[in-house]
Formats: structure tokens, C-alpha cells, sequence
């Protein structure tokens, strides 16, 4: 925790270090859409599809240079993945604080790509079928990485649309069981961003 504390604010002073003036750094709020899954979900019989979920949150973004930028985030979202098994349908549901760090080149002036990695701290984990919920979260890794690249585009001075793919990196399962294969994140997001 404490490695990725002064990761960030290495980041953030990074940025406003070599931010020239106010043009060339700002903050603001997202919110969007997830569209996600879990791979490797298909095991034992078990049939997966994807689960519809939300990612909300900060941003900042500080200006390298005309075409580069740095866009630490905060973001809380929602993950996971349904699930069918002998006709019995439930929902894996986890829920994460994302701090991804996105490198951004801007290929025109309001179209922007991005690539950087994330961590992902788990808030909570439960499996969900016919109305009861199961807190399996001593069974999921609290620490989830993975490797985030979309493209955003910028809009009426403030506001943003961005798509975003995050591959993960890491396990999802705390303990592997004999023949179990590794089950990682999947997550696609759509978001909507406004800038002060």
C-alpha cells in the first residue's frame, strides 16, 4: 500500500511540476459503464456470461507536452460475472478501488489513445443465487493488476467519451484448487468525463 501511495503522488507532483500553467493540467469526475467478465469462468460444469456494472470517480490529467499526457485516477467499480450451473443461476459480484495510470498520446486535438496499468484494491466479493449472497472474499486476492488501453475523445471544451479495455493481469482466486486454471478480469468500459 505504501509503494503505490508514493507512486501516486510521485505521479501527481510529476505532473504539476512540469505543468507550464493552468492550460496544461486539469481535474475532473467520470462515470460509465461496465461491461464484465472473468476468464477461465467456464470450469466444473459452470456456463459464464458477461455482468453489467458501473466504474465512478476522479481524474487528473497533466500535459508532458502538446501530444503526451499523464491521467492518474481514482475510480470505484463494480465487476464480476454471472454464472449457470445445473440450471442455477447466480452472480459472482466484485467490487474494487481502481487507481489506474494512463499514458495519453493525442493523435489529433480532441482524440486521444491511452495505455498504463491499473491496481485494483477489493472492497468486497460475494457470490449471489435466489436471493441469498455469500461473502466470499476471503477467497479473492485483495489485489488485483492489470493493463488498461482505450481511446477518449474530447468534446464541447469540458466534456469527454472514453472506451476503455482493462486485460487483468492477475488471478482473481486467493487458492488454487488441483486441475483449477487461473481466472483473471475482464472489463470493458464506457465512460462519460467532465473537466473543471
Amino acid at each position: 500500500m505504501k509503494k503505490i501511495t508514493l507512486l501516486l503522488v510521485t505521479v501527481f507532483t510529476f505532473g504539476i511540476v512540469n505543468a507550464q500553467d493552468k492550460e496544461d493540467m486539469s481535474f475532473g469526475v467520470k462515470a460509465g459503464l461496465n461491461i464484465s467478465s472473468i476468464t477461465n469462468a467456464d470450469q466444473d460444469g459452470m456456463n459464464s456470461k458477461s455482468l453489467v456494472g458501473f466504474h465512478v470517480g476522479f481524474f487528473g490529467e497533466f500535459m508532458i507536452s502538446n501530444e503526451f499526457s499523464i491521467q492518474p485516477e481514482l475510480l470505484y467499480s463494480t465487476q464480476g460475472v454471472k454464472l449457470e450451473v445445473d440450471g442455477d443461476k447466480g452472480d459472482l459480484k466484485l467490487d474494487y478501488i481502481n487507481v489506474p495510470v494512463m499514458a495519453k498520446y493525442y493523435i489529433a486535438d480532441a482524440f486521444s489513445l491511452e495505455l498504463g496499468p491499473q491496481i485494483g484494491f477489493l472492497v468486497s466479493s460475494k457470490a449471489k443465487s435466489g436471493g441469498e449472497s455469500i461473502d466470499v472474499k476471503d477467497d479473492t486476492k485483495s489485489i488485483d493488476v492489470s493493463l488498461g488501453f482505450g481511446a477518449n475523445y474530447n468534446f464541447a471544451e469540458k466534456f469527454m467519451l472514453g472506451a476503455r479495455y482493462n486485460l487483468g493481469l492477475t488471478r482473481v482466486q486467493k487458492d488454487l484448487f488441483p486441475g483449477e486454471s487461473e481466472s483473471k478480469n475482464s472489463v470493458f468500459q464506457i465512460s462519460l468525463g467532465y473537466k473543471f
